[in-house]
């Protein structure tokens, strides 16, 4: 049996379950969970068995729950076993069982957690995917290390991950940067235009003011000279200078995300640009694979409910039978002009995905497309024949303060807080983590005093002092002449590590694999952000409870087998630290400065 006693009671349980209640079938078996006990004084573990099974067994579930206990406390390595609540029995082990989680975690190393879940199983995760018109700015960072930590944590889960980026670099967004970057080239000229004067000649007016976009211009104006200028650095014929400054711009723009996610730490394996989609008819051919499958027909729309938009027609439209795989209401796919909705360009380009063989599509987006989610799932579904899974990960503000207040908005992007102003403030490791200290649908303040206080409030600092702290351990063992490597470990006596906080440290690491598979499952990356945080926190007390009671410390020279089984624990918390805070792309620090 596995070593881990999370997997080797679970399929105890089980076990005893298929003997007192014959007949029980695969899946009533797979909703038969062991997880912690909420209350480690009453049970160290938990199970929900009886409560799956009783009726089948035709007991009520307490009455279940007390035969699967004396079952459960006879088994070798519980030491007791007890029915509590409706249904629900409580189990606790033996030290021994917890103490032999060590040896797996020295010999594993940081591939300790490693799962097979995925059974690779090829997963597209898109995130960021930010407009390229301006600098990234807090939003999207917290999208950026969501959507990074997630393929992290699939990836250690067992999946084989690629990480896209989607560059939106078409449509009418990019040609009000085109127009704003030739005003910068223009002042970059000299021009005598005001910018107001410029701004009444650009359609729907200029939308992009910030200085951003003044190196962009220049940058042009030395490339092209006045090629691209009207008589008198006046305002020429788009058509001669549109797409060329569009470009550029987009390119430029491009560079520089490249850039502040590197600063970040965020790595992307494919960039797919939204103009070369639409270019190769992606969307034209998906739908035509929707129109062979019976999906698509010609149709007028009930009226929105609550007012009419203005715009709004009863009028017939090419529609998605969205309806048929789940959605609220069938989807249109033309525009009154004749030209594809962006939901059809959206297809187009998951079609794409689903060509390149993916078999889960996740895309990180903010919180405004709530509505995005129903409508494209029902897409992937029609294309795929239902065999592809797709899911939204909804990533809500994030608000900035200093100091109690609000950050001011940054002089350069003109209306918001970029993330390179964020990573010049804080660092990385501090934006990474604090961003997953919050569940990613919940909106979150980024306090900058927290982030750079040096104090156990500051999770990340908190969490990396623990690394160091454990580092500063096995320093000091070595220049006493310990073996501190864990292979040097493997074989200590870990019957010493018998308190009950270092058996509560145990039990935390034991439950690290659980936790992995149980985040990347629910797509909940910050769960690794808590469960670092908790064994940050045990490895504290612990620490703390060594400084009153002298038996306890790590290191005692004259005792070298307890010394030694104390060190692995401490070897074995920073291996479990270094594995956790890798899926978070964190740098586990070796002291702290």
């Amino acid at each position: 049996m596995s070593a881990n006693p999370y997997t080797e009671f679970r399929d105890a349980v089980l076990a005893v379950l298929a003997r007192l209640v014959p007949g029980v079938e695969p899946a009533m078996l797979a909703r038969v969970e062991l997880s912690p006990a909420r209350d480690a004084a009453h049970g160290e573990l938990a199970t929900n068995a009886a409560l799956i099974v009783a009726k089948l067994a035709r007991q009520a579930p307490p009455v279940l729950a007390a035969r699967l206990a004396t079952e459960l406390a006879a088994l070798p390595g519980v030491a007791a076993a007890a029915a509590a609540g409706p249904g629900f029995v409580n189990i606790t082990l033996t030290p021994a069982c917890w103490q032999r989680v060590l040896a797996d975690v020295l010999r594993a190393g940081t591939a300790f957690g490693d799962s097979a879940l995925g059974g690779g199983t090829r997963v597209n995760v898109e995130y960021v995917s930010a407009n390229p018109t301006g600098p990234l700015h807090v939003g999207h960072c917290r999208g950026a290390v969501v959507g990074d930590a997630l393929a992290a944590l699939l990836a250690k889960a067992g999946f084989a991950v690629t990480r896209e980026f989607y560059v939106n670099d078409a449509g009418n967004q990019v040609r009000a940067l085109g127009w704003a970057v030739y005003w910068r080239y223009l002042q970059a000229l000299g021009t005598g235009l005001t910018e107001d004067e410029f701004a009444a000649q650009v359609p729907g007016g200029l939308q992009y003011r910030g200085e951003y976009l003044v190196p962009i211009g220049a940058a042009l104006a030395r490339a092209h000279g006045a090629a691209l200028a009207g008589p008198g650095l006046s305002v020429a014929d788009p058509t001669l200078w549109l797409d060329i400054c569009r470009d550029h711009a987009v390119a430029a723009l491009l560079a520089e995300i490249r850039a502040d996610l590197d600063r970040l730490g965020v790595r992307h394996d494919v960039f797919t640009s939204e103009r070369a989609i639409l270019a190769s008819g992606a969307a034209d051919a998906a739908i035509a694979t929707l129109d062979e499958k019976g999906l698509i027909y010609q149709g007028v729309l009930e009226p929105p409910k609550g007012k009419l938009p203005d715009d709004w027609e009863a009028r017939a439209q090419t529609l998605f039978r969205a309806t048929a795989f789940g959605d609220d209401v069938d989807r249109p796919l033309r525009k009154s002009d004749g030209s594809n909705t962006y939901f059809a360009n959206d297809i187009g380009y998951h079609a794409d995905k689903l060509g390149r063989g993916f078999q889960v599509l996740i895309d990180v987006l903010g919180a405004d497309h709530g509505g995005y989610v129903s409508r494209m799932a029902a897409a992937v579904a029609a294309l795929s024949d239902r065999r592809a899974a797709f899911s939204v990960v909804l990533c809500q503000i994030v608000h900035v303060v200093k100091g109690g207040q609000p950050v001011r908005m940054s002089k350069r992007a003109g209306t918001y807080v970029t993330l390179a102003d964020l990573l010049d403030e804080v660092g990385r490791d501090a934006v990474r983590f604090t961003m997953l200290t919050r569940k990613n649908d919940a909106q979150m303040s980024f306090d900058i005093d927290q982030a750079i206080a040096q104090t156990r409030d500051n999770p990340v600092f908190y969490v990396q002092y623990a690394h160091a702290r454990c580092r500063s351990v096995l320093r000091a063992a070595a220049e006493l002449g310990f073996g501190t490597e864990p292979a040097a470990l493997v074989d200590a006596e870990f019957a010493w590590l018998s308190d009950a906080a270092e058996i509560a440290v145990l039990r935390c690491m034991a439950g690290w694999p659980r936790l992995v598979e149980g985040a990347a499952e629910a797509r909940e990356p910050h769960r690794v952000a808590f469960y670092l945080q908790e064994l940050a926190s045990l490895f504290h007390a612990l620490w703390n409870k060594g400084r009153d009671e002298a038996t306890l410390r790590f290191i005692q020279a004259e005792q070298r087998e307890p010394t030694r089984a104390r060190l692995a624990l401490v070897a074995g918390i920073s291996i479990v630290l270094r594995s956790g805070l890798a899926v978070l792309g964190v740098t586990p620090v070796e002291e702290m400065r």
